[in-house]
């Protein structure tokens, strides 16, 4: 039911809507790409690189002070301790690999926070293949660390002076470079977002997260899965990984945690499940932040991963039909929520992952419920921020 049907739909959510110029492309990736993720031979590279240089399985650990403080048992699973310092560079090792096994040269990619940057620039330092990143100027100015990291490990960094200059904007122009560059390039997309197969890709990529969550449960508690997953929600790429295994499970409450701004009744917000209608962004259909009729509403949050006017079509459907329920949070409760965890437990999270913590506060939990925390990134990259909060 939640699953990616043939034609590349989630329900009424998804869908290849592109250029003709790339319908050679992303048709070829469309016709090939479950095959080669279930080669054997694929999966063992894939596999290894994440164990050994990723460092994976991340850890799921039990916040003591945090769990005592909201009244529930609250593990975390620490997407921050990755090679790279969040999630995204799971999908990127097996993108790399992907890529390569198609006969492609070049990679683009999109970031906002810089940490899909960071780890496209990463897994192509380690293919030795040329990478090209688009990132907002906007976020440039507000993630300078991760744009050094991403020049000094080979990448060409691009910014986009278009639109509010953040993240959509900065898709908009990899497209345009995809269009223009349709044989030797491959455009390693950064979330659940984009045309089929790219959403369902990605969702696999990320699924690495509760596969790991279920087995580590397991072996904590003997039994396999929460009461809550709670996870930020953008594109939605670690919110896919978090909730993949358990999209069947009727046990497990799924929260989505989108990023309320200055406040989802307020012109400054990213909330675009909440607040989204039925559209076409960056080649699929799902729920976006756009006028009557048809443009699109500029997106704001104080975090530069969030800051997107979309969202990926499977959580559209998940929303749409009552599988996931959908909590927005405001940057201040973003920020409160990472002080806490900070002086609590001696983790300082990125402001996107801090989003899902936020969430902690907006559910009711009893003291037998098992809580899992998808804790996507690390807060080094958000230093600036939290020292002028602070």
């Amino acid at each position: 039911m939640y699953q990616v049907n043939e034609n590349g739909y989630f329900g009424e959510f998804g869908g290849a809507y592109i250029p003709e110029i790339l319908f050679s492309n992303v048709e070829t990736l469309k016709n090939q790409y479950r095959a080669i993720l279930e080669d054997p031979s694929f999966q063992q590279e894939v596999d290894q690189l994440l164990a050994d240089y990723v460092g994976r399985p991340s850890p799921l650990y039990h916040a003591k002070r945090l769990s005592e403080h909201y009244g529930c048992q609250i593990y975390l699973k620490r997407e921050d301790l990755n090679h790279t310092g969040a999630h995204k560079i799971n999908n990127t090792i097996g993108q790399i690999v992907l890529a390569k096994r198609l006969g492609k040269t070049r990679i683009i990619a999109e970031t906002g926070a810089g940490q899909h940057g960071v780890a496209t620039a990463t897994v192509c330092a380690l293919m030795n293949m040329e990478c090209i990143v688009y990132m907002g100027k906007t976020d440039v100015e507000r993630q300078e660390l991760n744009v050094q990291k991403m020049r000094m490990l080979g990448a060409s960094v691009y910014p986009v002076t278009s639109g509010n200059q953040t993240l959509k904007d900065a898709t908009n122009e990899a497209m345009r470079d995809w269009c223009s560059h349709p044989v030797d390039t491959f455009y390693i997309i950064g979330s659940t977002v984009g045309p089929h197969p790219y959403p369902d890709m990605v969702e696999r990529f990320q699924s690495v997260i509760s596969r790991e969550m279920k087995e580590q449960l397991q072996t904590k508690l003997g039994r396999n899965y929460p009461d809550y997953i709670l996870a930020c929600i953008g594109g939605g790429s670690n919110a896919a990984g978090a909730f993949h295994h358990y999209l069947d499970e009727p046990r497990t409450q799924l929260i989505a945690i989108e990023a309320a701004g200055k406040g989802t009744d307020t012109d400054e917000t990213a909330a675009s499940i909440l607040l989204g209608r039925l559209g076409i962004l960056h080649g699929s259909k799902s729920l976006i932040m756009q006028t009557e009729d048809g443009q699109i509403i500029e997106p704001y949050s104080i975090s530069a991963g969030l800051d997107y006017p979309g969202v990926g079509p499977l959580h559209a459907h998940l929303a749409r039909t009552g599988r996931s329920t959908v909590l927005a949070a405001t940057d201040a409760e973003a920020l409160t929520a990472a002080m806490e965890l900070t002086r609590m437990e001696g983790i300082i999270p990125a402001l996107e992952s801090a989003h899902a913590l936020a969430g902690l506060s907006k559910i009711t939990f009893k003291p037998e419920d098992v809580v899992v925390v998808n804790l996507s990134g690390r807060g080094d990259k958000d230093m600036d921020t939290y020292l002028r909060y602070i």
